[in-house]
């Protein structure tokens, strides 16, 4: 267990998205001393959601034996369009929310300080101070998820634009006539490699008679299907759930290569959940394609990396958030 004077110093990281909601106490050097997880359950509605958040904080704190009052400051990712500056989520699609004044209601709850900011924001400043020491200038965070979502370094300082909604990497369009996305627009990066997207591509082609080894592992409607699931389906040799995700890895390498055109980042960061699951059949497509698409002498030096934080990105960089207010 951690010393006494490690626990006088402590922030918590909250990491909110449409399922779950993780939260971790850090100490000063961001070791993680105790963590809670609850389920979203976006449907029960705001109020409800906001408790919930609430709620694993507590737990989190109880875990490493501590009192709510010892904790300094909060950092929360919370999914979609968020403005930092009032704390409220101004629109989140997946969990239906428009102009929630998500600080001022935590504050209410947990009478701590309460910073906010988009989730994706959250991961890549994990990323970037935690795991990558904060050294490179330019580095751009790539989440393949549910979602996709992305976050700017520029400067050593996180961007976020003008209407403070930079960042949203998934919904550049990749291809004009594509599927439609949950924002209203066709084509989006989301729509065309997120998790959802590949789940979707998949489920079709089945209804359409598609023979895969997924059907075998979990039934005809393909029930609780999982990242990890395509994984094991690919190691035993199955060349259609292959073609899927390396088509998901050719349009990330195509966004990637964009972004290297337009803001030459030190650093391409990729995380979120397919990632950690599927890193060794996509990573390689990615930075291959990346590479193959981007100007001609824009590339060198450049480094394309899966994060080392995994699951843990969205609460260390809602912890690297928490203690930034601190200071």
């Amino acid at each position: 267990m951690p010393g006494e004077n490690d626990k006088k110093d402590c922030v918590i990281g909250v990491d909110f998205g449409g399922t779950k909601i993780l939260a971790g106490v850090f100490d000063a050097k961001f070791e993680c001393i105790g963590r809670a997880r609850v389920s979203t359950k976006a449907d029960r509605g705001t109020e409800e959601v906001i408790g919930r958040i609430a709620r694993c904080v507590r737990e989190a704190v109880e875990e490493c034996d501590l009192d709510l009052k010892q904790i300094k400051t909060i950092g929360i990712g919370a999914p979609g369009a968020v403005d930092s500056e009032s704390g409220k989520v101004i629109f989140a699609p997946n969990l239906g929310w428009n102009d929630v004044p998500l600080k001022k209601e935590l504050e209410k709850l947990l009478e701590r300080p309460v910073f906010l900011e988009n989730d994706c924001n959250v991961c890549t400043l994990g990323v970037y101070e935690v795991e990558l020491k904060a050294k490179p200038r330019e580095v751009v965070g790539i989440f393949l998820g549910t979602g996709i979502g992305g976050g700017l370094i520029l400067e050593g300082k996180l961007y976020s634009g003008f209407n403070r909604t930079a960042g949203e990497i998934g919904h550049m369009v990749l291809e004009v006539s594509g599927p439609k996305c949950g924002c209203g627009n066709k084509g989006c990066f989301e729509a065309l490699a997120s998790r959802t997207a590949i789940f979707r591509k998949i489920k079709e082609a089945v209804k359409e008679g598609q023979k895969t080894l997924l059907t075998e592992m979990l039934g005809p409607e393909l029930e609780d299907l999982r990242s990890g699931d395509l994984r094991k389906a690919i190691k035993r040799g199955d060349k259609f759930v292959e073609h899927i995700v390396e088509e998901a890895a050719e349009y990330t390498g195509i966004a990637v290569s964009n972004l290297i055109n337009i803001l030459n980042p030190e650093v391409v960061v990729i995380g979120g959940g397919l990632m950690e699951q599927l890193e060794d059949e996509m990573l390689a497509i990615i930075v291959e394609t990346a590479m193959d698409y981007a100007m001609p002498g824009t590339t060198k030096g450049i480094e394309i990396i899966a994060t080392r934080l995994g699951d843990d990105a969205g609460i260390t960089g809602g912890a690297v958030l928490a203690r930034k207010h601190t200071e």
